[in-house]
């Protein structure tokens, strides 16, 4: 079992114990926006409240798979010179800082391509980031940078979707290893107006469908906005996943409301 599986499985069982809700929060943050140095302590504010996972996203001009808030966020952060050497080093700082939390790196191909897969699993690996998401690129197009993830025990995330086909849904659960990001709709990131057409029991068959196939622990995330969703993921899913709900919290009454809305929707 992998590093993030492990931890995943150990969290769960504690929150257990605990009689807390036996599923994990993620928190998605674009690194540099609004400027560099409140993102990082965005980051740390939300490892100080005890979120289980931060999915940094280092920004990217045309990230396909975000919503307008995310979009509009990227585009604010590369109004600064970013680097991803310097991100990683800045994450890697929150990581020894906060052992009970993980940061999972996530971007687009184009900018880690550009710094080198095989860098970039060496770098996470040396800054303890255990997983990273590059939603773009195809698992059969991907043979040198899983390499050189297992080669630094990084786990990759691969992505699924309610359209994926068939076989390649349960190929791609099959070789899940940290876990395995299920969306939960189709789309892109954030609310959706066709949201209320979509039965919940949907949803249930999709992540039970996968469940059979899963060899990893599933992440669920796209539209997650009020407690009632959440509460439907415990015991079909270990991980929920924040992600434009949160940034437009914090848009309109920075980490304050926030921490409210994490506070509301995981208690």
């Amino acid at each position: 079992m992998s590093q993030l599986a492990t931890f995943i499985k150990d969290k769960k069982a504690l929150k257990e114990t605990r009689q807390q809700d036996a599923i994990l929060s993620m928190t998605h943050v674009v690194y540099g926006y609004p400027t560099v140095e409140e993102s990082l302590s965005w980051m740390e504010r939300l490892m100080q409240e005890g979120v289980d996972f931060i999915e940094v996203q280092f920004p990217f001009s045309d990230p396909v798979a975000d919503g307008p808030s995310i979009v509009a966020a990227c585009h604010k952060a590369l109004e600064q010179t970013l680097d991803v050497d310097t991100c990683l080093t800045q994450l890697g700082e929150l990581t020894k800082k906060y052992a009970d939390s993980r940061i999972v790196l996530m971007s687009y191909l184009n900018p880690m391509y550009r710094f080198g897969l095989e860098k970039l699993a060496q770098r996470a690996a040396e800054e303890n980031i255990q997983g990273l998401i590059l939603p773009d690129l195809p698992i059969e197009q991907a043979t040198p940078y899983r390499k050189a993830c297992e080669k630094h025990h990084i786990d990759p995330v691969w992505l699924v979707t309610p359209v994926t086909p068939t076989a390649r849904l349960e190929m791609l659960a099959q070789q899940s290893s940290g876990f395995l990001y299920c969306v939960a709709r189709s789309g892109v990131t954030g609310h959706s107006s066709h949201e209320s057409k979509v039965k919940s029991t949907s949803l249930d068959e999709y992540l039970g469908h996968i469940k059979q196939y899963a060899s990893a622990p599933m992440g669920v995330g796209f539209g997650l906005r009020e407690r009632s969703q959440i509460e439907k993921l415990i015991g079909k899913a270990d991980i929920a996943i924040l992600g434009s709900a949160l940034l437009d919290a914090y848009n309109q009454g920075g980490q304050e409301e926030g921490i409210k809305l994490i506070n509301a929707l995981f208690k």
